[in-house]
């Protein structure tokens, strides 16, 4: 999952993350290492803020969404989030071996072409992951079928005509 800042965390350290997270992803640094050690607490903190369905109702629907899924596919799901929330892909995939896992499958709800997460991070991180993990095959379930995702949205539409 994308994952997405919890609505009560404290508003001026939100406005510092992103201050820092701009500095850092420019390269454009004073201190690089005071920068990238404050960045880094205020990120730690994000990601491990408390969640529920009031301060982050995604975090919510997206563990509601895990829970059925595996349910119909009769598969054990673990949600990662690429920003802002924990467990981030490193936890989850780290917790999947932790289980028992020698086969991993990573699925995202990106469905569309054109996103950073889905074409560059997600696969970042499994090729990390691979290297370290190599008795432990994984495999990224993406891209979706175009045509199966309009299915499925046309499906969805007309429950509303």
């Amino acid at each position: 999952m994308h994952g997405t800042p919890p609505g009560d965390f404290p508003r001026q350290e939100l406005a510092e993350f992103f201050r820092l997270r701009s500095l850092v992803e420019q390269g454009d640094v004073g201190n690089p290492e005071s920068v990238q050690d404050r960045y880094s607490f205020l990120e730690a903190r994000m990601r491990n803020w408390p969640r529920n369905e009031q301060n982050d109702p995604f975090y919510t629907a997206s563990q509601e969404l895990a829970a059925h899924l595996g349910e119909v596919s009769g598969y054990e799901v673990i949600v990662g989030y690429n920003e802002f929330c924990a467990p981030g892909m490193d936890e989850a995939l780290q917790s999947a071996v932790d289980r028992g896992a020698t086969k991993i499958i990573v699925a995202t709800t990106m469905m569309t072409w054109g996103g950073e997460h889905a074409e560059k991070d997600i696969p970042d991180k499994l090729n990390e992951f691979s290297k370290s993990n190599p008795q432990v095959e994984t495999v990224y379930a993406w891209p979706f079928d175009t045509a199966q995702v309009a299915q499925f949205l046309s499906e969805h539409i007309s429950r509303f005509a």
